[in-house]
């Protein structure tokens, strides 16, 4: 009786972390991916495995986030083409969505995922390396050239 009320816990955390997060996630790995197909699979998938490990998984969100970006970066590096499809479903975007998709287009998905993760989402440099198998310097870097290729893409306001 034990063993089925941990395992009812453990369903119960990582149904509370899909509640909460599941949605925020899933448009992040959007963001990144550009493909709402391997959005859906990496979050899913990323939800499985951690269910699967239950207790060792000590910090579901991060540890599903980190999963998830993982998984869709190997279903992109799968590609023959280095295609960013939601660009290619523009018409259904509104026209702010639909530039800001064509300049995540144009960067690499390395600067894609820390600009996501960072600016969007909050992570520290910490963490965003942690996510994407990177160092904290190396974020920075990546940080650094994809807001200077947005600014030139999209336009400094600020300035």
């Amino acid at each position: 009786m034990q063993e089925a009320t941990t395992a009812l816990e453990v369903g119960n955390r990582f149904e509370e972390a899909y509640r909460t997060h599941g949605a925020r996630l899933w448009r992040s790995v959007l963001l990144f991916a550009g493909d709402p197909e391997v959005a859906s699979d990496a979050v899913a998938e990323a939800f499985a495995q951690a269910i699967r490990r239950g207790d060792d998984v000590l910090d579901p969100i991060a540890w599903i986030t980190r999963a998830a970006f993982r998984i869709a970066a190997g279903e992109l590096q799968g590609r023959r083409r280095a295609a960013y499809p939601m660009i290619e479903r523009s018409y259904e975007l509104p026209e702010a969505a639909r530039e800001l998709a064509d300049a995540l287009a144009q960067l690499s998905p390395k600067q894609r995922a820390a600009a996501v993760l960072h600016f969007r989402d909050g992570y520290t440099l910490a963490e965003t390396a942690r996510i994407i198998g990177s160092s904290p310097a190396a974020v920075g870097v990546h940080l650094h050239r994809a807001k200077a290729r947005l600014r030139s893409i999209l336009g400094d306001d600020d300035g």
